[in-house]
């Protein structure tokens, strides 16, 4: 039961790197990375390093995804594509 929730959350991981590094709007991917590390908490979490989890959770998922959305919000297209 908790391999598979933990190969669960790695498939969770991958799709959020690649779909990060793939799609073309900044806001979006912004609120990609924010789940890339919402899971990477819950993967910290399951992995028993509880102090690294909270860390992600607080800085990376909390802090950093509205500071990338403040900075992001700041930034005019050039283009309509």
């Amino acid at each position: 039961m908790i391999a598979t929730f933990d190969i669960m959350i790695l498939v969770f991981v991958l799709i959020c790197a690649i779909a990060a590094i793939s799609v073309k709007d900044l806001l979006s991917a912004v609120m990609i990375l924010g789940a890339y590390s919402f899971f990477m908490c819950l993967l910290w979490s399951e992995m028993g390093a509880v102090d690294v989890a909270f860390t992600e959770a607080s800085v990376s998922a909390g802090i950093g995804t509205v500071l990338f959305i403040a900075a992001v919000s700041q930034t005019k297209r050039r283009s309509k594509d």
